[in-house]
């Protein structure tokens, strides 16, 4: 299957497509030295949510998919030099709306899950 969304998006950031069907989809992220926080390595959560959503928005796949609300726990904290991978699955499709769980792993440990509310829109968002 074929990325039909955020096909500009910088994939050093934010992941990179390993599995792509339909309603589902496997991301990878290597961390960088800019996504630490201080000289532990902390990986900040905002790279680890940004991961999280881009694998929303593969899962549902449509080049006017936007992101209207997410529920999501971050469960264990990502350090510098660890691999990432989410994995997203739609769950449920009522209309324009799809609510699409997500789970990242830290090599084999989950460091967050969610819940995301996608809705496809009829025409780019920014129309």
């Amino acid at each position: 299957m074929d990325v039909k969304t955020h096909e500009r998006i910088d994939r050093t950031l934010c992941g990179t497509p390993l599995d792509l069907s339909e309603g589902r989809c496997r991301v990878r992220l290597e961390t960088l030295a800019c996504m630490a926080v201080d000289d532990r390595g902390l990986v900040h959560g905002g790279f680890v949510f940004g991961l999280a959503d881009y694998a929303a928005m593969l899962a549902v796949n449509d080049p006017n998919v936007v992101l209207g609300a997410a529920e999501v726990r971050f469960v264990k904290p990502v350090r510098l030099g660890q691999t990432m991978t989410a994995e997203a699955a739609v769950e449920e499709e009522k209309g324009r709306k799809r609510q699409v769980a997500v789970r990242v792993l830290a090599g084999e440990e989950p460091v967050f899950e969610g819940r995301f509310i996608c809705f496809v829109l009829d025409r780019h968002v920014l129309d």
